[in-house]
Order: structure tokens, then C-alpha cells, then sequence
């Protein structure tokens, strides 16, 4: 993983594609924002919009467990 990025989601480039522009998501940095903490990640995202894709597995793993850990600070 990238020291640059908090997690990395891996994808097979074209597979996954823009439901607002319809263009293929490319690898991109998306910086999710919580409590005052940035946390960068590099996820798949639309070149045309900005628009990212969170998997679930992600929101419902990693990012809740950061969650989670945060709210018991």
C-alpha cells in the first residue's frame, strides 16, 4: 500500500463505470472527511465528475471500524 494513502481499493480498470456520465471510474484520491480527520484513499472515481465509488465491504469495514474508534476517543 502506498504510505501517500489510509487504504487502497483494488479493481479491474473498465469494470466499473459512472452511472451520471457513463464513463469507466479510474483509480483516483478521495479524501473522506470525519470528526476533523482527513483521511486520503485511493478508490475508484470518475475522471469526468469526481464522483467515487465506496464499496460496501469498505464502508462497512474499515471505514466503520476508523468510525467507531474515533467516537470512543
Amino acid at each position: 500500500m502506498s504510505e501517500k494513502y489510509y487504504e487502497t481499493y483494488a479493481f479491474e480498470p473498465g469494470s466499473l463505470i459512472c452511472d451520471r456520465c457513463r464513463t469507466a471510474l479510474v483509480p483516483g484520491e478521495v479524501v473522506l472527511h470525519y470528526m476533523g480527520n482527513d483521511f486520503p484513499i485511493e478508490m475508484p472515481k470518475c475522471p469526468v465528475c469526481g464522483q467515487a465509488f465506496i464499496p460496501e465491504e469498505l464502508a462497512m469495514g474499515k471505514i466503520l471500524q476508523v468510525e467507531q474508534a474515533l467516537e470512543d476517543k
